[in-house]
């Protein structure tokens, strides 16, 4: 057991090696800027969301609450990660200590699957509304709700407890440079000097199962409300009820979507290693990024408050020129 430890604590630190072939000093700045105009813009619109539903009482409704709950995490995903890409670009700081690696990866899995739980409560949500209107105030109190997303928490960050436990029983001996812009747990996992087969299954099958679960659950509730919305006699009342669900399910396509691209550059051979890297930094940053954009764009009583909130700065600047 002796040995073992000593050969786990050999590395006290990995070296984050980036894109391996945009290494120049050209190349890492325009990695720099872009990155951090996305990270820019998915806070500005993140925040933008929270502030608007904290400050319009008629937006304090069970589903906004789940869409601030929502851009809330959409915030701390790429904040786990981001910020320490943008020092390797700009200052070439490429490496991190042994257990803030981890630390981070513990949070990217956590808060990621917390956010695929989130987007399942929304469909329930969604499903309620629309499917039995008439029992939605009883049933998705601001009570349950609440409820709701304390699970979705506690239940996203339990998910990496087990592979990371598995992964940090491993011995460290070198070579220690990460293949990756962040510390992804595939890529970390591979430096370790031990069969890692075992790992491998494991933090796939619960990978699939933090995906597909949640997806199964929101495909059954779509076609319950597709279903429910058909019967509707009125044209009006299908586009009502349909404009209630948009936002949500241009949410789902992207976050899905990226997430199967993510998937497939991964198991398909041929792609480079930076096309693979890339995929899942923008799995990272694009969701977040583009969410507050279609709840804006999608969302009417959203689109009204901010008008609502441009028209008051607006009265608020003449008073203060007058």
């Amino acid at each position: 057991m002796a040995s073992y430890n000593q050969t786990a604590t050999n590395i006290s630190e990995f070296i984050v090696s980036g894109f391996s072939g945009l290494q120049d000093d050209q190349s890492q700045i325009i990695l720099f800027v872009f990155f951090i105009t996305i990270y820019i813009i998915t806070l500005f619109g993140n925040f933008s969301i929270l502030i608007l539903i904290t400050l319009d009482e008629t937006l304090h409704t069970p589903m906004y609450l789940l869409i601030s709950v929502l851009a809330f995490l959409d915030v701390c995903i790429p904040s786990v990660t981001v910020p320490k890409m943008l020092t390797n670009f700009i200052f070439n700081s490429k490496s991190i200590v042994f257990g803030a690696c981890f630390t981070q990866t513990f949070f990217y899995l956590g808060i990621g699957s917390t956010e695929s739980f989130i987007l399942m409560v929304m469909a329930y949500d969604r499903y309620v509304a629309i499917c039995n209107p008439l029992h939605y105030s009883t049933i998705m109190t601001h009570k349950h709700v609440i409820k709701l997303c304390i699970f979705c928490w506690i239940g996203g960050m339990m998910v990496p407890v087990v592979p990371l436990y598995a992964a940090l029983r491993l011995p460290f001996c070198g070579p220690n440079v990460v293949l990756h812009c962040f510390c992804d747990y595939s890529a970390v996992v591979k430096l370790a000097c031990a069969d890692v087969t075992l790992n491998a299954v494991v933090s796939l099958t619960i990978a699939m199962s933090v995906l597909l679960i949640p997806l199964a659950f929101i495909v059954f509730s779509y076609v319950k409300i597709i279903s429910s919305v058909l019967k509707v006699a009125s044209t009006e009342g299908r586009k009502k009820a349909f404009s209630t669900c948009a936002s949500h399910l241009f949410v789902i396509v992207i976050f899905y979507v990226v997430a199967v691209l993510v998937f497939i550059s991964y198991r398909i051979t041929g792609f480079s290693s930076d096309v693979r890297i890339m995929a899942a930094v923008l799995q990272n940053v694009l969701p977040p990024m583009v969410n507050p954009i279609i709840y804006c764009l999608k969302t009417k009583d959203i689109r009204k408050s901010f008008s609502k909130f441009l028209q008051r700065r607006k009265v608020a600047g003449h008073g203060l020129l007058n």
